[in-house]
């Protein structure tokens, strides 16, 4: 979701960055059954899985993550908009945003369940073009900036009959939640399938103001990702199928991402994008694939094993860039929007 937390990470990328996100944490909102009224069936019943119970929901879990025959590679993709969200002006198509991740599944140290590890790699691109941007034209700063793609490795998540615990960043995130049966937020209408999850964090900010002046947008980071997938019901009843395709929706609020230098300019970036889960890399740009190729090769193979800290694209910049220089000491901040009466 920067993990993503997608992604975070429900689906199998996005969330983290957020992609991961891909590990988003489902609110539990409980099972619905029954026959709706189109006629369509609604239960979540099946004959293979029941998506009523935690570990029918860890199983159909994991076969959208990943692969559980824990050998296969799933692919997650993600493409769409990062905009800007101001007070006091409309909201901003700022620059597109495309890549991809690429997960396994490990088995569970307590028996059941799994290790899902993944790492994801994310392009910003041209509005019009589609071209993957090394630098930028930031319009409220009428300055151009270098751009840093997310690279994240890893990404990593459990897959067990409980919801996950929150996401830790490092260290940074502290919070601490019950244990709770595993109960995703499903709907079904026949053979189709849907699935929301969204994660909401509020926690200590890796690139601190007095350390990134114009890269930190505060002191702490409110992280939001949210996804909705759409299923077919016969491929998660297939006992057959240790993998299961998803595509749909994945959203990320997210403070200004610290390459655009807006310092403590009030707002944040907001992600809109389509996103998938899947068996291979086809649905991704080709252009996409061959620049990763040139630059980022390791990310088309999973990793092979469970490896510390987890951090989103925000604890990685704070690893591994540096705070940009001041001229004269001021951190530059956008000028207000004019009103328009």
């Amino acid at each position: 979701m920067q993990r993503r937390d997608f992604m975070m990470a429900g689906a199998a990328g996005a969330s983290s960055l957020v992609l991961g996100s891909a590990a988003a944490h489902a609110h539990n909102h409980g099972p619905k059954s029954g026959t709706g009224s189109s006629g369509l069936e609604t239960s979540l019943k099946g004959d293979f899985l029941d998506l009523t119970t935690p570990d029918g929901n860890r199983e159909a879990d994991a076969r959208i993550n990943g692969n559980t025959d824990m050998t296969s590679t799933k692919y997650g993709w993600y493409k769409g908009i990062v905009h800007g969200v101001r007070p006091n002006e409309p909201v901003r198509d700022l620059i597109g945003f495309t890549g991809f991740s690429a997960a396994k599944l490990l088995p569970h140290e307590n028996g059941t369940g799994y290790r899902k590890v993944l790492r994801e790699v994310g392009y910003y691109s041209d509005l019009e073009t589609g071209e993957i941007l090394e630098t930028w034209e930031n319009p409220y700063l009428n300055e151009k900036v270098r751009v840093v793609p997310i690279a994240n490795d890893p990404f990593n998540i459990t897959i067990t009959s409980f919801l996950p615990p929150a996401p830790t960043y490092g260290g940074l995130n502290t919070e601490k939640r019950d244990l709770i049966p595993k109960q995703l937020n499903w709907e079904r209408e026949g053979d189709k399938l849907r699935l929301a999850r969204r994660i909401n964090l509020f926690y200590p900010a890796a690139l601190q103001p007095d350390k990134w002046p114009r890269e930190s947008s505060g002191k702490f980071n409110r992280v939001s990702e949210m996804f909705l997938y759409h299923l077919d019901w016969n491929e998660m009843q297939d006992p057959t199928k240790t993998s299961v395709e998803a595509q749909g929706v994945w959203n990320r609020i997210t403070p200004w991402l610290p390459w655009m230098l807006m310092g403590p300019t009030p707002g944040h970036c907001f992600y809109s994008c389509f996103f998938g889960a899947v068996d291979s890399l086809d649905m991704v740009d080709p252009k996409v694939l061959e620049y990763a190729a040139k630059h980022h090769p390791k990310y088309f193979e999973a990793p092979e094993t469970w490896e510390e800290p987890s951090l989103s694209s925000l604890e990685w910049y704070a690893r591994e860039q540096t705070p940009a220089p001041l001229v004269d000491g001021i951190v530059p901040v956008a000028p207000e929007p004019k009103l328009p009466f």
